[in-house]
C-alpha cells in the first residue's frame, strides 16, 4: 500500500536517532522504532492518520505523531532519572488512582440502583415547589413559521391556514409546504428564543414584549419571499419559565441530588458495617 510505503520510509529515516537496545519487541507486531526499550509499532501510527489523506499529509501527520511519541518517552525517561522527589510523585500517582478508582466505583452503584430519570410526580413536585425560582432570561415562544417564494399559489389558503393553525389547518401546510415551500418550522411543541425565530423572518423590533403580547398572526415579505409567522403562545424574559421547558434542569438538578444523597448514605452504610463487622480496629488509648 502506497501511504505505509511512504511511512515506512519516513520512519526508517528517523532510525538514526534511535539507540540500540536488548529489548524485544512485540513478535505480533511490526515495530517502526524504538526508544529507551519503548517500541512504536507501525499500526499505532496508521490508526492515527484519518481517512482520505495524500501522501503528503500522510507524511507529514506521520512524522509529528512519531516525534511526540519519542519526545515524551524521552522527556520522561530522562526526568525519571534526575529527579529526587520520587516518593512524593508515587504518593501523588497512588492518591489519583484512588480517587480514581473509588470515582468509578461510585458511577458503577449509581448506573446500577438509581433510575434514569426522576419520577415526574417528583419533577412537577419541584416545580410547584420551586418554580417562582426558574425565570426566564429572554423571550421565548411557540407557534409556526413558513416561508413560500413571493408568487407561491394558493397565497390566500396558506394564510388562512396559518391564521387558523388547528388540526386539518396544520396538515394543510404540511402537505403544501413538501411541494411550495422555501422551508416551515412547526415548534408548537416546544418553545424557541424570539431572537432564534427572528433570524428567519425580515422583522425588525423593538419592543419584543409589546410585538408578542399584540400579535398572534405576522405576515411580511422581501423581494423574494414570503413569511407567514403563527405566534401560539409566549413568555417574557423575567417571567417563570414554563414546566415543559424547565423539566430537563429540574431533572439535572433532582439527578446531582439523589446521586449525592446516594453516595453519602453507602458510605456511611460501608463505614457502619465494618464497624459492626470488626473490619475497622480501633486501639485502646
Amino acid at each position: 500500500m502506497k501511504k505505509t510505503t511512504l511511512l515506512s520510509l519516513f520512519i526508517l529515516s528517523l532510525i538514526v536517532f534511535v539507540s540500540c537496545k536488548s529489548k524485544t519487541p512485540d513478535v505480533a507486531r511490526k515495530p517502526y522504532l524504538e526508544v529507551e526499550g519503548k517500541f512504536l509499532y507501525a499500526d499505532e501510527i496508521e490508526q492515527v492518520i484519518p481517512p482520505n489523506v495524500n501522501d503528503t499529509d500522510s507524511a507529514e501527520i506521520a512524522q509529528s505523531y512519531v516525534r511526540k511519541w519519542a519526545t515524551d518517552v524521552l522527556m520522561y525517561e530522562n526526568a525519571k532519572r534526575n529527579i529526587t522527589n520520587k516518593a512524593e510523585i508515587d504518593e501523588l500517582v497512588e492518591n489519583y488512582r484512588k480517587s480514581l478508582t473509588i470515582h468509578q466505583y461510585q458511577q458503577r452503584m449509581i448506573e446500577q440502583r438509581l433510575p434514569k430519570e426522576p419520577a415526574e410526580e417528583d419533577l412537577k413536585a419541584f416545580y410547584n415547589e420551586y418554580g417562582q425560582q426558574l425565570l426566564l432570561t429572554e423571550n421565548t415562544l411557540k407557534g409556526l413559521l413558513l416561508v413560500v417564494p413571493k408568487n407561491a399559489q394558493k397565497m390566500a389558503n396558506v394564510r388562512g391556514w396559518v391564521q387558523s393553525a388547528n388540526t386539518k389547518s396544520l396538515e394543510s401546510i404540511e402537505k403544501y409546504s413538501i411541494r411550495n415551500a422555501i422551508s416551515y418550522d412547526y415548534f408548537g411543541d416546544k418553545w424557541l428564543p424570539l431572537s432564534e425565530v427572528l433570524k428567519k423572518i425580515p422583522l425588525k423590533i423593538e419592543d419584543a414584549a409589546h410585538f408578542l403580547s399584540a400579535n398572534k398572526f405576522v405576515e411580511t415579505q422581501d423581494s423574494t419571499q414570503h413569511y407567514f409567522l403563527r405566534i401560539l403562545s409566549y413568555r417574557l424574559s423575567g417571567q417563570v419559565e414554563p414546566y415543559d421547558m424547565a423539566r430537563k434542569r429540574i431533572s439535572n438538578i433532582l439527578l446531582n441530588k439523589q446521586k449525592a444523597d446516594f453516595i453519602s448514605k453507602f458510605e456511611n452504610e460501608i463505614y457502619d458495617d465494618a464497624v459492626k463487622n470488626e473490619t475497622i480496629t480501633f486501639f485502646k488509648k
